[in-house]
Formats: structure tokens, sequence, C-alpha cells
């Protein structure tokens, strides 16, 4: 059966950083989808998802690459701008791409890059070393998500895609980490491949919005890549769903995707780590 979409609750006014403090701190979920493309951008805006996220895995769902490691600058400028394009109310986030912010100076000269290409907030890749950098693009006007757990471009570091903070020494590790982050001035903190009772105590311990991928129900937000939304994705990871299947169009599966999220709904059992 076709799933009937329920009529367009679609964004009214832009999201900002403020909008996500404040349903923080009213408890309710906001949502959050990485795509790639205006069509897929002004879809999300429709269906009133808060946040887009442009990421580097466009490097592995749309160019083909077994890594985000690859993607470079001018790749994620290119989608930048085309989702900017298609999207005027949501907030966009944007991936800054491996090595492009190995130095706080590194990183304001990137940052300035998609910002001006349309990004409203960066995304950045890991623990306490990257204070000085938050705390460089904070102070002059770059909002930052801080991105810690599950580190995408340190899979070769990992050995692999790998849940991280199972042992009490790693969780206290990403405890403290997400407490340095806010301190140094991010303005979220993304939590990917964590236990769920772990995200739950970063997301209590925090003033800053969070945004959960596979940590969990317990995070302010959920994020999902548009493929596994969509049933792209082969060999989809645990913490996925495959809305499409149940919805039978693409509009239908974000719409149910970000009921779901804003209900408790998803992530369920089945998608958590424990």
């Amino acid at each position: 059966m076709v799933y009937s979409s329920q009529p367009e609750t679609g964004l009214t006014k832009k999201v900002t950083i403020q909008t996500l403090k404040k349903l923080k701190h009213q408890r309710e979920k906001f949502v959050t989808v990485a795509l790639y493309d205006a069509p897929m951008a002004a879809m999300a805006e429709r269906c009133g998802i808060e946040v887009v996220l442009v990421g580097d895995s466009l490097g592995m769902t749309v160019l083909g690459y077994d890594s985000t490691i690859p993607v470079t600058m001018e790749q994620m400028i290119y989608h930048i701008e085309a989702v900017a394009r298609g999207n005027r109310q949501s907030l966009i986030v944007s991936d800054l791409p491996f090595m492009t912010y190995a130095t706080p100076e590194q990183a304001m000269v990137n940052a300035t890059r998609v910002m001006q290409a349309g990004a409203h907030m960066v995304k950045i890749e890991g623990g306490r070393w990257l204070a000085p950098t938050v705390t460089m693009l904070s102070e002059r006007g770059i909002p930052v998500c801080a991105h810690i757990g599950l580190t995408p471009q340190s899979v070769y570091k990992f050995g692999g895609f790998r849940v991280q903070g199972r042992t009490p020494e790693s969780a206290a590790i990403l405890r403290e980490d997400a407490l340095i982050l806010e301190g140094a001035g991010a303005d979220i903190v993304l939590l990917e491949g964590v236990p769920a009772e772990l995200a739950s105590q970063i997301t209590a311990s925090l003033h800053i919005p969070t945004i959960g991928i596979g940590a969990g129900k317990d995070t302010d937000a959920q994020v999902l890549v548009i493929n596994d939304i969509l049933g792209l994705t082969e060999r989809p990871p645990k913490f996925s769903k495959n809305f499409l299947k149940e919805t039978g169009e693409i509009k239908g599966a974000l719409q149910r995707y970000a009921e779901e999220v804003k209900t408790g709904v998803f992530p369920a059992d089945e998608h958590i780590f424990t």
C-alpha cells in the first residue's frame, strides 16, 4: 500500500541555532537529513526538516568512494551551493573534509569558503584537540557542530566503522570531550556510533543540542543519510531504516522519518547500540 502523505507542514520561517536551542529547552525533537542536491533539499524544506547536512558522506553515497577521505573542498562547495539553491529555510550544515582543518588557521580559511557557498554552520570531527579551532571559529562568527564518537574520517585509525565508548575509560573521554567542546564554543554536538546510555548522559549534561546517528533515542535530534531513508544503500548500517519501503513515495518517506523522530518511534530498539 502506498503511504498517503500528510498535508505538508513545511518550514514557515528560517531555522537558526536559537530555534534548535529552544527546541532542546522545550524537550522537542528536531530532524536532520544528510543530502546533496537541490531537489532533495527543496523537498526537505517542504517536509519540515529543520537541519540539512551536506556531509562528506557524499564521497560514498554519490561519488563511489569507499570512505569519506578522498572528498575535496571543491566537491563539498559544489554540493553546498546546490543545496542552498534548493532550500531557503532549513539550517544548512557543511562538513569540512579530511585534513582541511588540521590547524585553527586552516579551518578558518576553509570554513569561510563553505559559509560563502551557502552553509550556515560547519561540522568538524574530533575531540578535545579541536577546542582551539572551535574557539577561533566561534569567536569569528562561524557556528560549529562538533562531531565525536565514531568519526568516519578516522576510519583507518579505528580499524573500521566501530562503535566507540563501550569501555568505562573511553566513555569517560567522550563525556569530557563533549563538555570541553561546548565550553570552547560549539553550538551542536553530533554523536555517532556510541551506546545509547552514553549518548543519553552526554545529552543531559550539555546546554547545547545533540544530534545522534547510531546513538540511541535520547539525543535532541536524529540524522540519517537520504540514501538510507530511501533504501539505496546496499548494506545499510544497523542504525538506519528504509522509510521508502513503508511509504512508497519519496516525500512520504521523508515525512514518515520526520514524524517518527519527533514522536520517539525512531530509532527503535533494533537500531540502537548498547
